[in-house]
């Protein structure tokens, strides 16, 4: 699998497993929020809903930040009118903005049942 599969965004089909010498709050810092991924960390099984909750939309605030920023960064390049590929990316990182805004409606929704 090429980097061109992981920008579709294919997965390897492999079951999700933390990545060994990440923590949990290493992993949120990183803006990771999906919970199935969270659940492989033993502590997170060990959290209240409530706090799950609070870490998942901490995660959603992280990953959100990081996206702006890159967009930022692909807006001010040098001569960005002239860089037709970069329009592609700003539209990748659009559409990964407009999925977390889901994804978080999604686990609000869940979250507070």
């Amino acid at each position: 699998m090429g980097f061109e599969d992981l920008e579709a965004g294919q997965s390897s089909g492999a079951p999700m497993q933390a990545i060994s010498g990440i923590t949990l709050e290493k992993a949120i810092e990183m803006g990771e929020y999906d919970p199935d991924f969270l659940a492989t960390f033993p502590e997170w099984l060990s959290l209240s809903r409530h706090v799950q909750w609070v870490m998942i939309r901490q995660g959603l605030k992280n990953r959100t930040r990081q996206l702006r920023v890159n967009w930022a960064e692909v807006v001010n390049q040098p001569d960005f009118s002239k860089k037709p590929y970069l329009k592609v990316a700003l539209r990748n990182i659009e559409d990964q903005l407009k999925k977390i805004q889901t994804d978080e409606e999604k686990l609000q929704v869940e979250y507070s049942m």
